[in-house]
C-alpha cells in the first residue's frame, strides 16, 4: 500500500549570497544528505541565477536537486535582468521557487503574476 502524504522537500534558498567559489559547499551538503535522510525527504538548492548552471554540475550524480530563484512568465523578449523558465532548465534547473514572499512585498507581486510564472515553469 502506497501513502497518499506527499513527499517532503527540503528547499534551500541561497537569495543573492555566494560566488563561484560556494559551489564547494555543495559537496558538503551531498555529505550530509545521507542514505536515511534521502529515504525521508528530497532535497533541493535554489542559488542565485549567476550560480545555476555551477550548482546543477556540481549536483549531477547526488540526488540533489537543484532549482532556479524565480522565473519569468514570459520565454524571451526585452526583459532585462528576468530569466525566464527555459533558461533555467536550460542551466540545469528543475524546480523554480515562485510566489515567494520576498518578491510580493519587494516587487509588488501580485497572484495572477505568480500563477502567470507558474504556467510558464510547468511549460
Amino acid at each position: 500500500m502506497t501513502s497518499s502524504r506527499p513527499r517532503p522537500l527540503i528547499a534551500g534558498n541561497w537569495k543573492m549570497n555566494g560566488l563561484r567559489a560556494s559551489a564547494s559547499v555543495l559537496a558538503e551538503i551531498a555529505a550530509g544528505y545521507d542514505a536515511a535522510l534521502r529515504a525521508k525527504a528530497d532535497l533541493l538548492v535554489c542559488p542565485p541565477a549567476t550560480l545555476l548552471r555551477n550548482f546543477a554540475q556540481a549536483a549531477l550524480g547526488s540526488r540533489i536537486a537543484v532549482g532556479g530563484q524565480d522565473c519569468h512568465a514570459q520565454a524571451k523578449g526585452a526583459f532585462t535582468g528576468d530569466v525566464s523558465a527555459e533558461m533555467l532548465a536550460d542551466a540545469g534547473a528543475t524546480h523554480v521557487i515562485l510566489g515567494h514572499s520576498e518578491r510580493r512585498t519587494l516587487h509588488g507581486e501580485k497572484d495572477a503574476t505568480v500563477r502567470e510564472k507558474a504556467s510558464a515553469a510547468l511549460g
